[in-house]
């Protein structure tokens, strides 16, 4: 496979590819060897590993072997049991070793068409911006029921040609210098860091909405894991005090429920106009995309909504209370006693 190699210009080394990893065994060759296939090949590709137990590291280095630009760091302070920021941390270990003034965000879980990174940095490097969003979508050869039903609230799109203005670290790039105006990733977030780190650069610097710049990913979710997954992004958000407006909406779709059920004694038309209401938060962001579904991902789509103002409203409180943030998978068993 061709890609990561030494450019034969400044162009094709203008940019550093940057990603943070830990106990992706599974999926550490999909992101190498997508990134290793760009059309703007980058300057490098730095991936930090934060301790990897699963033999994540031992198949980075050997990517090493085949991709003369990768450039794989192990850092154990990458890692919940270290730091309160671990994955923060982790882009903030890369980003600070990376030697290009331009700098493009990458996850582990994903995969990157061929034209990614070119159409992602494009307005970068061309001088018209500091500073571009990508987003995600499902990618459509390996998705589950539960990441079609999750998927919107989760932040991700069903469809790679749907254009996204919400910012994830899955794919986002920016100039290295904006990043240190800003104080970097913050350290002291487990989720929802890259949501406060684009709050901060977007004060400072308008983003470039990026079209076919999205990555593809692949969170192969179960009912359980994707609730985990809204519930510890809600804690986060009250830990970090993000997103008030999304509590108080959540809270209000609550107690209109509650009321909907006390008042079924006497009539079922607030319960019928809730329901009403339920059925077009579930599917009213990505319609469009869902007519291509089965009809069983429909339904549970209806489900998993019903839930979200429930898991987003307590965990959210909760978080603002505890101040302590729920450990991904990756970071089970690694959290401090």
């Amino acid at each position: 496979m061709e890609g990561l190699q030494p450019g034969q210009s400044d162009q094709t080394r203008a940019v550093s590819v940057i990603a943070t990893v830990l106990n992706e065994a599974k999926d550490i060759e999909r992101l190498v060897a997508s990134l290793a296939g760009q059309t703007l090949a980058p300057a490098e590709v730095i991936i930090v590993d934060g301790g990897s137990t699963d033999g994540t590291w031992e198949r980075l280095q050997e990517a090493r072997e085949k991709f003369a630009s990768l450039i794989a760091i192990r850092d154990e302070s990458c890692r919940l049991e270290h730091c309160d920021g671990p994955i923060a941390r982790g882009r903030n270990v890369a980003i600070s070793a990376a030697s290009s003034a331009v700098v493009a965000c990458a996850d582990a879980g994903c995969a990157y068409r061929a034209d990614w990174l070119e159409n992602l940095t494009a307005d970068i490097r061309m001088g018209k911006a500091d500073y571009a969003v990508g987003g995600s979508c499902l990618d459509p050869d390996d998705r589950t029921v539960w990441d079609i039903a999750s998927a919107p609230f989760l932040g991700v799109k069903l469809s790679a040609d749907v254009r996204t203005k919400s910012c994830t670290a899955r794919s986002m790039a920016f100039r290295k210098e904006l990043w240190g105006r800003v104080g970097g990733f913050p350290e002291t977030l487990f989720f929802g860091e890259d949501t406060v780190f684009d709050q901060k650069v977007r004060a400072v610097a308008a983003p470039a909405f990026v079209d076919r710049a999205k990555a593809f990913y692949r969170p192969r979710n179960t009912f359980r894991s994707a609730l985990r997954q809204l519930a510890s992004y809600s804690v986060s958000d009250g830990v970090s005090g993000a997103r008030p407006a999304r509590l108080a909406r959540n809270m209000i779709r609550c107690v209109v429920e509650i009321l909907a059920v006390l008042l079924l004694a006497r009539t079922a038309i607030p319960l019928v106009c809730v329901l009403s209401l339920e059925i077009y938060f579930a599917y009213r962001l990505d319609w469009r995309d869902l007519r291509q579904v089965p009809a069983r991902a429909l339904a549970a789509r209806l489900l998993f909504s019903l839930v979200v103002p429930w898991v987003v409203t307590w965990n959210h409180i909760k978080g603002r209370m505890t101040k302590k943030n729920l450990p991904n998978r990756q970071n089970l068993g690694q959290t401090r006693a």
